[in-house]
């Protein structure tokens, strides 16, 4: 008698494995759209937080950015479709892309004074410190 080993197809090992959770992979992963969202950095100075988000292909039209009840919303929408067509033949090309990122902003933000921009392909955010907030220098206190 001599030992065979079990082959599984491919989707079979991956819906199965020991150290898969199907219910983590569909609840994050397939439903979630910040997942599809692009990476992030956030700096902070001693003036503002600055924020960029690196959103190459998308143009200053396609962002949808607000700010309501402390969280900045940023989402944008591109779709781009071309047509070509000959004696013999038709070619269709289209894309789309999309993103939603929400962020809650802190306490420390003045609202009214958050500034934007978008230039090869980053979006960049000037988040400006309410004035109590600002990080100061440390004072001598002297002892008498």
């Amino acid at each position: 008698m001599s030992l065979v080993k079990f082959k599984r197809g491919p989707m079979e090992n991956f819906l199965v494995s020991d150290f898969f959770n199907t219910d983590d992979f569909f609840d994050n992963r397939l439903l979630n759209k910040e997942m599809n969202a692009p990476a992030l950095n956030i700096k902070e100075t001693k003036e503002a937080f600055e924020v960029e988000l690196a959103a190459p292909g998308f143009e200053k039209k396609d962002f949808d950015v607000t700010i309501d009840e402390g969280c900045l919303k940023i989402s944008a929408e591109s779709s781009k479709s071309a047509e070509e067509k000959d004696d013999n033949y038709t070619r269709k090309e289209f894309s789309y892309s999309s993103f939603e990122k929400k962020l809650q902003l802190p306490d420390s933000v003045k609202e009214e004074d958050v500034k934007a921009n978008y230039k090869d392909g980053v979006l960049r955010f000037n988040l400006a410190k309410k004035e109590e907030a600002k990080i100061h220098k440390p004072k001598k206190v002297e002892i008498a």
